[in-house]
């Protein structure tokens, strides 16, 4: 492990020198690649499947690591598209002269070595790994065994690329111990490794947190809350709902639980309940729900559950204060969205939720880094501190303080 993260650390001060221009040249490198290798991917990708479908692994988790030509033609559109971002390197992002004429630039720096810890999602290799490579980062990928075959064949794609263009591969790393005892090294190798990012079920990213001696930005459980107050528009509601919920139900974006007003639960429930009915939905229910709808029981435990399964909790509350409350108690930090066409409640509804992404007559499912426009995302934190929501290429580089003077001492 030591060697391995020592190659690593080496490569980060090469990478550094690599202006804008070469690193976009090699992510359209990239890009051309992984088109080039479909079949090869897919073949990957089919043996992954294969050990999913033996290993009776969900279908949110099945759905997360298909993959098919449209899925990898995305990944390589997501590389030229973070390509063409600006350069986050060497921003200048303050500057001022003191009074002894000494002059101060705040400046935009890499972290250094970024290790991202993820479960099912090949795309995450591409994505993250372009990320890094664009904010100047050395990534070590560790995804999980379901994903081997289709992460390695990826991350040997876009290693070729790297050597191809006289970079050494060790840039994009993926961490050659796949069990714990490999995820327990990494996280505590703070001489090599700069950041933790874990993406992915709540007891990994758990024991990352509590374990790591390597600072950690957490990707952490999406337990998302959508609200239909009294004076939103039924047909706006009803669609945003369910687009929240069964577009893609097993991502960390997607709804979990439903709040409805008071004031408006005959009638919304109702019209809820047949638009759920076609996506074939399991839908569970507080006491004041059942009493409208014949739906199943909610408990005290559905409304902590992220289920990432196409299931959805519906409470009614009291209006939009009983909502934030709730909110509040079960709530992840993720992704909160209010449906209403009261500008007053929606203002107190944004400015009262604290979480990551706060919406308004809109769904929970936007919150994307590539739909942000950031090509991508390592990751949407839902920690408060040096990053929050989609973390794109800016919340991957630190800053620096380049201090310039003229025979200045201090008396």
């Amino acid at each position: 492990m030591e060697e391995f993260l020592k190659r690593a650390k080496k490569s980060a001060s090469i990478l550094s020198t690599i202006n804008g221009e070469k690193k976009k040249k090699v992510l359209y490198d990239m890009a051309d690649e992984l088109e080039r290798n479909i079949d090869t991917i897919l073949e990957a990708n089919a043996l992954d499947m294969k050990y999913a479908e033996e290993n009776a692994l969900s279908s949110a988790l099945r759905d997360r690591l298909l993959l098919n030509k449209n899925r990898v033609t995305a990944m390589a559109q997501s590389i030229r598209e973070i390509a063409l971002l600006k350069d986050p390197v060497g921003r200048v992002l303050d500057g001022w002269v003191l009074d002894n004429g000494l002059r101060i630039e705040k400046v935009s720096i890499p972290i250094g070595v970024i290790g991202i810890i993820y479960e099912s999602r090949p795309n995450v290799t591409s994505d993250t790994a372009a990320l890094c490579f664009k904010s100047s980062n050395v990534c070590i990928l560790k995804g999980g065994k379901e994903a081997k075959n289709s992460n390695e064949a990826i991350a040997n794609i876009l290693r070729n690329v790297l050597e191809e263009n006289g970079l050494p591969k060790d840039i994009i790393s993926l961490l050659p111990n796949y069990s714990r005892e490999g995820v327990s090294k990494l996280i505590k190798m703070d001489k090599y490794v700069d950041l933790i990012i874990p993406r992915g079920g709540e007891a990994l990213i758990r024991y990352v947190s509590e374990n790591a001696t390597v600072p950690v930005v957490k990707h952490d459980k999406g337990l998302c809350h959508t609200y239909i107050d009294k004076d939103a528009d039924f047909e706006k509601a009803i669609k945003i709902a369910v687009n929240a919920k069964v577009q893609r139900p097993g991502v960390c974006n997607a709804m979990e639980t439903l709040l409805v007003d008071y004031a408006i639960k005959d009638e919304m429930l109702l019209k809820l309940y047949e638009a759920f009915k076609p996506h074939l939905t399991t839908l569970k229910g507080c006491a004041l729900t059942r009493e409208v709808i014949d739906v199943e029981e909610a408990t005290e435990e559905d409304f902590h559950t992220e289920y990432l399964e196409n299931i959805l909790s519906i409470k009614v509350v009291d209006g939009v204060d009983e909502a934030i409350e709730h909110i509040r108690k079960y709530g992840s930090g993720h992704s909160e969205a209010i449906v209403t066409e009261n500008y007053t409640t929606a203002e107190k509804f944004l400015n009262e939720i604290d979480a990551a992404c706060v919406y308004v007559n809109a769904s929970t499912r936007f919150t994307d880094g590539g739909v942000f426009g950031f090509g991508a995302e390592v990751g949407i934190s839902t920690n408060k501190l040096h990053a929050r929501g989609p973390m794109g290429i800016n919340d991957l580089t630190t800053y620096k303080y380049k201090i310039y003077g003229e025979g200045q001492i201090r008396e």
